[in-house]
Parts: structure tokens; sequence; C-alpha cells
């Protein structure tokens, strides 16, 4: 009786699994024969049942963008780049659909470094930066082996410049892995669903109206202590209270 169990309980999970494969298959199919909701519905199946993935994460966002609905296109477009921000297509296509938001952003002037370590920190996934940080520390220890055990000054040499480049590049890849890590634990930004929202003053519907603000903008997230509100930045620097409701965070 256990045997003809276990062996149920293995043909069920081997069933699911395939199931769960065919969900991925069909929205695929579905896509390609342009049936963008019935595709976007099997996209959100595969990412309930198999859990989240860059891919289907962008294909979802292509679909909500050929069916016009940008604020859900931008938002999974969003969530895939945070998977995945060395993708040139997610890149691509999260630019097109930001594109075609009414609020067009233009981003205050920051450090040129700043600008450039983010742009560092986002060329590859944390998987690739994991990657290479532990290749880099491996040749790193190859290099001081080199300098430790080798006798001929060429050798030597190669070996200890060789294992400081690579510490450098096991730096600045765990560096990157970690700034990665961080956005993806800490999801502090959220995108505007709501058609149009009147960002307060204070987190109260009577408080001062600052300005209007619409679908598919992307905002930071300064303070989620309010049950109905929070405080949240916009991209160009200003800031106030907006209704939970109206928002999905990232």
């Amino acid at each position: 009786m256990r045997k003809i169990l276990t062996l149920s309980l293995i043909i069920f999970h081997l069933s699911f699994n395939i199931a769960s494969a065919a969900t991925k298959t069909q929205a695929d199919a579905l896509y390609e024969k342009e049936q963008y909701r019935d595709a976007a519905e099997a996209y959100e199946a595969v990412l309930k049942n198999e859990g989240v993935a860059s891919e289907v994460y962008y294909n979802l966002g292509n679909c909500y963008y050929k069916m016009d609905e940008i604020p859900l296109a931008v938002l999974n477009y969003e969530r895939a780049f945070l998977l995945d921000p060395g993708d040139a297509d997610i890149r691509a296509n999260l630019a097109l659909a930001r594109g075609k938001t009414i609020d067009k952003v233009v981003p205050p002037s920051e450090m040129f470094f700043v600008t450039w370590w983010r742009d560092l920190t986002n060329c590859m996934s944390i998987n690739a930066w994991t990657i290479l940080g532990i290749t880099a520390f491996v040749l790193m220890l190859v290099g001081v082996l080199l300098y430790v055990f080798m006798s001929q000054l060429t050798l030597r040499k190669i070996g200890i410049y060789g294992a400081m480049a690579m510490l450098v590049i096991v730096i600045i890849a765990n560096l990157a892995a970690l700034s990665q890590h961080a956005d993806l634990t800490h999801r502090d930004t959220a995108i505007i669903m709501a058609p149009s929202v009147t960002v307060k003053s204070s987190p109260s519907e009577t408080s001062t109206d600052l300005f209007l603000i619409h679908e598919g903008s992307k905002v930071e997230i300064l303070d989620g202590s309010m049950k109905e509100w929070l405080e949240v930045k916009f991209e160009e620097g200003k800031q106030g209270w907006v209704p939970v409701s109206t928002l999905e965070i990232i």
C-alpha cells in the first residue's frame, strides 16, 4: 500500500510539472496567434504556479502593450528589468512603453559617478554578477599561487598583477550583486495604475492638492506606515501622498 501511495505521488508530481510546462507553451502559442488577452491570463497563471521569471514578465508586458494597456505594460516590463537589467530587449520595450505615458518626466541631474555606477550595476543580472565574482575569485587564487610558487620572474609578475586585477573585479561584482539583491529584497518603487491621481500634502482627502499625476508614472515609496496612504517621490523630485489603491508595487 505504501509503495502504491508513493508511486501515485510521483505520478501526480510529474503530471503537475508537465501541466505547468504546458501552460507556458500554451501562453506562447496564444501570443503567436495574437490572442493577447488569453495569452496574458496564461502568463499570469505561469507566474502564479511556477514563480517569477524575467522572460514571463517580459512576455506579459508585451501582451499588455499590444492591448494598449500601458500601465500594466510598464509594470511588467519594470518587473522584468528588476530581474534582468542587462537584457537589451527589456530595456528597449520599457522605454517604448514609458514613452506612451502622459507624464513626460525629466529626472533631476545627478553626479556622473552615480549614473556610471547604476549603469554598470544594471549591465548584468545578479546571477551573472555572481558567476563573474566567483570566476574572478578563482583566478585571483591562481594568480597568488603563481606568485608564491613560481621562481620565474615573468610568471610571478603575471601572477601578482593578475591577482590584483581579479581582486578589483571580485569587489565590483560583489558590490553590484549586493546592490541588485537590495533592489529585489526592498521593493520600494511602484507604478501609478489609476488614470489620474491628485497628490496630497498629507495622508488625508481634505489636505491640500499638490499636483496631478497620471497612469504609468513610476514612484519611489518614502513612507508606508499609513494603512491607506503612501508617501511617494516622483522621478523629477516632487513628492506627496497618494492612496494605496492607486498604485502597484514593482
